[in-house]
């Protein structure tokens, strides 16, 4: 029985050994990557074929090259963007981030004019990792919130009424 114990608790420490690798590899891809733009560092993060799969099932980014474009893009409509990581959790090969973004609409975003105002939105990935990146990436945005802070979208303040 105490062979038993002592080999649980030893996987056990690998486990949670990996999970804090994991996690440590998400912190240092959104320092790097999304706050810093360092895009030739990206292949230590992700592997080439990687995907995330965004809230709109028929829209997904696909390997590094889509990376790149989505955040040149980001970061062209919001400049100053800035993400803060509130909250991690890491389980086998997959970790959870809940983040905070913030920053100013000054460029073009699908389509919406720039409309110079300010947002903050929370939300929530969940990132597989194999053998050290990242292979999948599932976002979980609040898109509405940040709409409604660009002033595009209404608010619960224009007594939106659902009939």
């Amino acid at each position: 029985m105490k062979a038993q114990n002592k080999a649980t608790a030893e996987n056990s420490g690998r486990e949670n050994s990996l999970a804090e690798q994991n996690k440590h590899l998400v912190r240092r891809a959104v320092h790097e990557i999304w706050n810093n733009g360092n895009y030739d560092m990206l292949e230590e993060f992700i592997v080439k074929d990687f995907i995330i799969h965004m809230s709109n099932p028929d829209e997904k980014i696909h390997g590094l090259k889509g990376v790149i474009e989505f955040y040149t893009q980001l970061r062209k409509a919001f400049p100053d963007i800035h993400f803060t990581i509130d909250k991690q959790v890491a389980e086998d090969d997959r970790v959870v981030t809940q983040w905070t973004a913030s920053g100013t609409h000054d460029g073009n975003f699908r389509g919406i004019a720039p409309t110079k105002r300010k947002f903050k939105i929370s939300a929530m990935d969940i990132e597989r990792i194999v053998d050290g990146r990242v292979v999948e990436c599932w976002p979980s945005v609040d898109e509405l919130s940040l709409l409604q802070q660009l002033g595009v979208a209404p608010t619960s303040d224009n007594n939106l009424k659902l009939t």
